[in-house]
């Protein structure tokens, strides 16, 4: 299967307005922990990192880890449902995403983990339930694996990257380095046109026979992806593709939920959220038939409800 097939349906116009976005300024690092009211922390490397915190204070906690090429915006849906019923949301911009800082280094899991690790220290949240997508998912697994569940109620994984997503000999069924090269040339490229054919095409399975396109979801990706930098975008092709979380995953130690389309053709169920849930004990999978890789758009209202009632048990 061609997971990065050039989709059939074409993009809409492109928003300008990304560009202006883009550019909008970012705190230096020194001066992040200085101000109680700034929407940013540091990371332990001093990058500024962009954070949401919606919702009740007192509310039970849920923190957000967004995909690739995308930002804290991408989980907007879910956040805004979420708060309404009171829970605290909590979602930061990947470094080098969003409104995050495009530090140079440091863009692979291990640092991403971290990054996460210094959002909830520094807001000193426990209990949390940690809710991630794509490469999301892969941060939030690393999370566990290298900093433990001292503050991590509940786990969970939609659309998710794990266990690992690269054909090697341990894996011989996942997908060929080539589609991963192709990936990272098409980046080079243009990427600018590489976003716009993700989204128009296999991310929200817009180019199945009779799916209806939507042009506010291909432009948001399109302006999501574009307001990060080129150098986090392109090393993060590496940090979700190669990145091994079967260590990982066999340290979950709380309830665990997986959530997958079976039409998904940027991460394929069957050597994802199937091994997944076999690698995590106790672990529930959900599958949504015919759901792509996108659900927490294309399948929001279900996707809602399905993380209200595990949340609330």
């Amino acid at each position: 299967m061609n997971i990065w097939k050039k989709p059939l349906v074409a993009s809409a116009m492109a928003v300008a307005a990304a560009t202006a976005i883009a550019a909008s300024n970012v705190p230096q690092a020194a001066s992040v922990a200085q101000h109680a009211d700034s929407p940013y922390i540091a990371a332990n490397d001093g990058t500024p990192l962009y954070y949401k915190d919606w919702g009740p204070k007192t509310g039970q906690v849920v923190v957000f880890s967004h995909g690739w090429p995308l930002s804290s915006d991408s989980w907007e849906a879910q956040m805004l449902f979420l708060a309404d019923k009171g829970f605290r949301v909590i979602a930061h911009d990947r470094r080098g995403h969003g409104r995050s800082g495009q530090t140079w280094a440091n863009h692979h899991m291990d640092q991403y983990s971290d990054d996460l690790a210094a959002v909830l220290n520094a807001l000193d949240v426990r209990d949390v339930t940690l809710v991630g997508f794509s490469t999301g998912g892969g941060e939030v697994t690393r999370y566990v694996g290298r900093h433990g569940t001292a503050r991590v109620k509940k786990l969970v994984l939609v659309s998710a990257v794990t266990p690992i997503m690269v054909k090697t000999a341990d894996n011989p069924n996942g997908v060929d380095i080539d589609v991963f090269d192709g990936l990272r040339k098409a980046s080079i490229d243009n990427r600018a046109q590489l976003y716009k054919d993700l989204a128009s095409g296999p991310f929200f399975g817009f180019n199945r026979p009779g799916a209806k396109a939507s042009t506010g979801l291909i432009d948001t990706f399109w302006m999501q992806g574009m307001q990060a930098s080129h150098k986090a975008t392109f090393d993060s092709i590496k940090a979700f593709s190669e990145t091994n979380f079967v260590g990982d995953l066999k340290r979950v130690n709380v309830p665990t939920l997986v959530i997958h389309g079976t039409d998904d053709q940027i991460v394929p169920i069957e050597t994802s959220a199937r091994a997944t849930a076999k690698l995590v004990k106790g672990a529930k999978l959900i599958e949504y038939a015919g759901g792509p890789h996108g659900i927490t758009d294309t399948h929001k209202d279900r996707l809602n409800q399905d993380l209200l009632e595990f949340i609330s048990k």
